[in-house]
């Protein structure tokens, strides 16, 4: 079947508008933009197969087909983007969108589907309410074959539009603004690996229950696996401090550059003013040359050649003047590009080594949670044998 086609059995549940954009798969650190402007993105409920997937179509081109599970997890990483990881597609999504609230729609969907999906493996789907994400009704789930999303259908409610396909010549392209996409791309390596409850810094653990007695099997906790992942999650940290190096020792680069540039502006300017001086020297010969020859018109002189030489004077010194403003402006005009350019690159580079520091802080707060989370594993099974022993 056709990704985005709605068949007999799966029907749009929730549509909205977003900019979608894939992870680097050579890179994994950095964002793609899979559509060239804002396009239809929809939740879609497959009774037949009781699955839920999220659809998008730009022209021809399926530019999303995620199936929703129960593990999937969206994370907001700023005001108007978010971002999800499908592992059956082998890639990570990102969704930006025009408004906060608009995102805020899409998360309570995404938590709305996964309650559902939990409901259904569960068994237990049959007295939960869920609401329909266009027609804003609420109505109980009859069985775990039908959708919780879709059961608005059977009190009359209005049917959310199908997924439409938006061309770039429709609709214009909105790019992120480079500010958040910078934010985006640093972030999402780590966002997108960490399984964590909220935030960078809270792991969830279920308590510990009474130690069984001693005649009872004792099945140990997967503290491997959690072990595993906080590890990988710290190395992920570690690539992100990385990347933010990486980006100071550019916007170091940068800034020699613009010093350089400075330099040679510099000379430049020095060579004007060398060339004013010499100006002036030819100015001075030329005053020299007047004055003799008035000396001369004193003795005889034709009046014709010293009306010439005053002229010629007067011509040289209105060049002069106006060689004088022309330097003036350029050495204005080149002073206040290189205040600016200096500016913006002091700026970036400050902005890049606080991100850094950031990430540092971050980087400590998690290995210190790593090993107290490796301490309690270790006490966990200190009593789980002692208790076996027993």
């Amino acid at each position: 079947m056709t990704a985005g086609k709605e068949t007999m059995g799966e029907q749009p549940i929730f549509t909205c508008k977003a900019h979608v954009f894939h992870i680097d798969p050579k890179t994994k650190r950095s964002w793609m933009s899979a559509s060239s402007a804002a396009v239809s993105v929809s939740f879609f409920y497959d009774s037949s197969r009781n699955l839920y997937r999220i659809i998008s179509v730009e022209g021809t081109k399926a530019v999303i087909n995620s199936t929703i599970t129960a593990n999937m997890t969206f994370t907001k990483t700023s005001q108007k983007f978010g971002q999800w990881s499908d592992v059956r597609a082998n890639t990570v999504y990102g969704l930006g969108f025009a408004s906060e609230p608009e995102l805020g729609k899409f998360i309570e969907k995404f938590q709305e589907v996964k309650e559902a999906i939990q409901a259904q493996q569960c068994g237990g789907g049959g007295g939960k309410s869920v609401t329909n994400g266009n027609s804003g009704a609420a109505t109980p789930v009859a069985s775990a074959t039908a959708s919780p999303l879709l059961a608005g259908r059977a009190t009359g409610a209005e049917e959310p539009p199908p997924v439409a396909a938006v061309s770039p010549a429709q609709v214009m392209p909105k790019v992120p603004e480079p500010e958040e996409m910078a934010v985006h791309q640093r972030a999402h390596s780590v966002s997108s690996s960490l399984q964590v409850t909220s935030g960078y810094g809270t792991v969830s653990r279920a308590p510990r229950g009474p130690l069984a007695s001693a005649g009872a099997p004792v099945e140990p906790p997967p503290a491997e696996s959690t072990e595993q992942q906080l590890r990988y999650e710290n190395d992920r940290l570690k690539l992100a401090l990385a990347q933010s190096s990486a980006n100071a020792k550019k916007w170091e680069v940068e800034l020699a550059t613009l010093k350089s540039n400075n330099l040679r502006l510099t000379a430049a300017l020095q060579e004007s003013t060398a060339n004013v001086d010499e100006w002036k020297r030819q100015l001075h010969q030329y005053r020299e040359e007047v004055a003799r020859a008035r000396h001369y018109a004193g003795k005889g002189a034709e009046a014709n050649e010293v009306e010439q030489l005053r002229q010629r004077v007067a011509q040289l010194e209105a060049e002069l003047a106006q060689k004088n403003e022309e330097l003036a402006q350029i050495t204005k005009s080149k002073k206040s590009e290189q205040d600016a350019e200096a500016k913006l690159a002091q700026s970036q580079l400050e902005l890049a080594l606080a991100a850094q520091d950031g990430q540092r802080q971050v980087i400590q707060a998690l290995n210190d949670q790593l090993a107290r989370q490796l301490d309690e594993l270790t006490t966990i099974h200190r009593e789980i044998n002692t208790a076996l022993q027993t």
